[in-house]
């Protein structure tokens, strides 16, 4: 790259995020890397590192306003400035039919999913906005499930499809600023998250059936390709899935 790069990765402790990070050191980016625990986002800056990158470690819980205040100060201080924000951090509510949820159960996942995504585009974009030169990308977490939902997912099927409108929001309010805002949609990525789909995982018809997975690594080279564009182009959505997945088709 002709210049260093800055990228915030949320939710950056495994899977997804650490895939991401690891492309985008691999690109030539330094990277903050965010999550609850501690002890898996050392082990992605100790990658990062090892690609002779800078790695800014710094717990956060995203749903909390002064803990998302204190991340963006903290990268504000060690990168100068910010160039992409990949949120992702995401959380999940046990499969169980709606009404048997509690509100807690419920709001967990909001917290996480939806009032962290929207908190931590709020500090990207203060910063993106005043920094010299202005302006960066910020890349959402959607997942198919922005689409449609699994059976028993009311709160992360929720909470995705709002993702949408918040990146539309985004992308419409903060184009004066040359931010961009895209959304990337990730289907059967082999996370830990995601291992169940290889022993079969409930159909919308009732049925147990195993689900084709891909390689987090290529999630991460999508996102790295959504931000190397430049500021003037931008990937509204991208759905990036294992190509024999169920979800085109009806259940």
């Amino acid at each position: 790259m002709s210049e260093d790069k800055f990228a915030l990765i949320t939710g950056a402790g495994g899977g997804i995020g650490r895939a991401a990070a690891l492309a985008l050191a691999k690109a030539g980016w330094h990277v903050a890397v965010t999550g609850r625990r501690p002890e898996p986002l050392d082990e992605t800056a100790k990658e990062i590192a090892a690609l002779d990158r800078r790695a800014l470690v710094f717990p956060c819980d995203v749903g909390d306003p002064q803990s998302v205040k204190a991340l963006f100060a903290k990268t504000g201080e060690a990168f100068g400035r910010l160039d992409l924000l990949f949120n992702n951090a995401g959380a999940g509510a046990p499969p169980v039919p709606m009404e048997e949820l509690s509100y807690e159960q419920w709001k967990a996942v909001v917290d996480v999913n939806l009032t962290g995504a929207f908190l931590c585009a709020q500090g990207a974009i203060l910063m993106m906005k005043s920094q010299t030169p202005k302006g960066g990308r910020i890349i959402n977490n959607g997942s198919i499930s922005a689409y449609a939902p699994r059976p028993n997912s009311a709160p992360y099927t929720a909470t995705k499809h709002a993702i949408t409108g918040l990146t539309k929001s985004i992308a419409l309010d903060c184009r004066q600023y040359d931010i961009a805002c895209g959304q990337i949609d990730i289907g059967n990525a082999l996370t830990d998250m995601a291992r169940k789909m290889t022993k079969g995982v409930p159909q919308a018809d009732g049925r147990i059936a195993i689900e084709p997975t891909i390689d987090p690594a290529q999630v991460g080279d999508a996102i790295v390709h959504m931000a190397s564009l430049p500021l003037s182009a931008n990937i509204l959505t991208m759905t990036i899935m294992a190509t024999k997945m169920p979800f085109v088709g009806r259940g």
